[in-house]
């Protein structure tokens, strides 16, 4: 507890935590009820088809900026340019949804979908790697704990996730305003709250860039490392079809389950806030849980965990039991999140951190999407949710097989900054 205190003394620890709050309340405010957005009556109205093209298109243009933003993060090491660049977009997402991306998507559907991708790519589906691996890089030059920081971000997310159920059933659009109120707040941190720490560090870091940041032929050159096609392997199918499950059809198949629509959209936005609140407080904890049992098991755990939650929504249909299920989620997505991130940091070099995550994890998970989400949202068009969920379930098991076998022990090819234990 004295040292999770202690970090409150550390002014680029709270700069980055408040980052973190601000950005997930800015995008989670709308983007938790994106998809009931896009399918419900109130909203647009789409079929499964629809909303799996809408997905696709999102993640294909996400998938071209990460390779562009992860090699330009790495160059320009701890300043924040994209930050600002994605807290203008924030602050402008009530205008954008209200009086561009909705008239479009009802009047041409494909000019809506082009302009909508490349919107949300820049500003938020793109960045959020940047925000992670940025603050992961801030923890280990200004010497803090990267979890208890992205715990804030979880949190922020909570918090609204709360507030957006409500504000759903009275009128979607309140959603988009607020997202652009918290968006105008974190434009305003980035731009203006730099600890002293970290202005001296950019000077240091000027001095030094030339040696110290990977040229463009070293990025490329990562395509060809066998051990970085082992981890996108692995997240292609695995965390693809977690995203696809659980942002194209878990709110719509949870919301389904309640008598009324209204009932459903407010208690899904109850359920996602206590679930996301969980998750906070997770992230703080699974940093010592990952120091205890190291970071292959970790990850290993993640990938049960997301295999049983899927799976028993195929074969429960009580709302009661969903949201016990749903509960699983907030220890999932740390224990997963966090392993894959220490994963790279421990087995390659961290000067190479940001563009690692961005091609080994992100990059991955939005490739997988593109190719995955319309076909899985015409197979739930086709054939329900319960066979959705099921077929889901073993492909995500037998990735669980492939990781046991596959993924390195911690002691084994160290590259990057070891793991060091706690004695006993």
């Amino acid at each position: 507890m004295s040292k999770y205190m202690k970090a409150f003394k550390n002014e680029s620890y709270l700069q980055s935590s408040v980052t973190m709050f601000l950005y997930f309340a800015s995008w989670g405010i709308w983007w938790s009820f994106f998809q009931l957005w896009l399918t419900s009556k109130s909203g647009l109205n789409l079929n499964g088809s629809a909303v799996g093209t809408i997905y696709s298109a999102n993640s294909l243009v996400t998938l071209i900026l990460m390779f562009f933003y992860g090699a330009l993060q790495d160059k320009l090491g701890i300043k924040r340019h994209l930050l600002i660049f994605s807290g203008i977009c924030a602050a402008l997402v009530g205008p954008f949804f209200i009086y561009a991306y909705e008239p479009m998507l009802n009047s041409n559907f494909t000019i809506g979908l082009v302009v909508g991708s490349i919107f949300l790519s820049a500003g938020f589906l793109a960045t959020t790697g940047i925000y992670e691996a940025l603050i992961e890089r801030f923890s280990r030059v200004f010497k803090f704990e990267y979890g208890q920081a992205r715990a804030w971000g979880s949190f922020g997310y909570a918090v609204v996730a709360l507030l957006a159920g409500h504000l759903f059933v009275i009128n979607p659009d309140l959603n988009f305003w607020i997202g652009s109120i918290f968006g105008v707040l974190l434009l305003l941190n980035v731009c203006l709250w730099v600890p002293k720490a970290e202005r001296e560090e950019k000077k240091r870091s000027n001095q030094a860039t030339q040696t110290s940041v990977p040229s463009v032929k070293e990025m490329f050159s990562l395509l060809k490392l066998r051990d970085l096609w082992i981890v996108i392997i692995l997240i292609f199918f695995t965390w693809t079809f977690y995203t696809v499950f659980d942002q194209q059809m878990f709110p719509s198949f949870y919301a389904g389950l309640f008598g009324s629509v209204a009932q459903g959209q407010q208690m899904y936005g109850n359920l996602n806030s206590i679930q996301v609140f969980v998750e906070a407080i997770m992230m703080g904890i699974v940093p010592i849980i990952m120091n205890k049992i190291g970071v292959r098991n970790t990850l290993l755990l993640g990938i049960t965990i997301m295999a049983i939650r899927i799976g028993l929504c195929g074969f429960i249909d009580n709302p009661v039991a969903i949201s016990f299920v749903k509960m699983l989620h907030s220890f999932e997505t740390p224990l997963f999140i966090l392993s894959i991130f220490r994963y790279f940091t421990l087995h390659f070099e961290t000067k190479l951190s940001a563009t690692l995550y961005m091609i080994g994890f992100q990059v991955a998970a939005q490739l997988g999407q593109v190719v995955l989400s319309t076909p899985l949202g015409m197979l739930r068009d086709n054939s329900g949710y319960a066979t959705t969920f099921h077929i889901i379930t073993v492909i995500v098991a037998i990735a669980g097989v492939y990781a046991f076998f596959m993924i390195k022990r911690d002691d084994q090819d160290v590259n990057g900054e070891p793991l060091v234990k706690p004695a006993a």
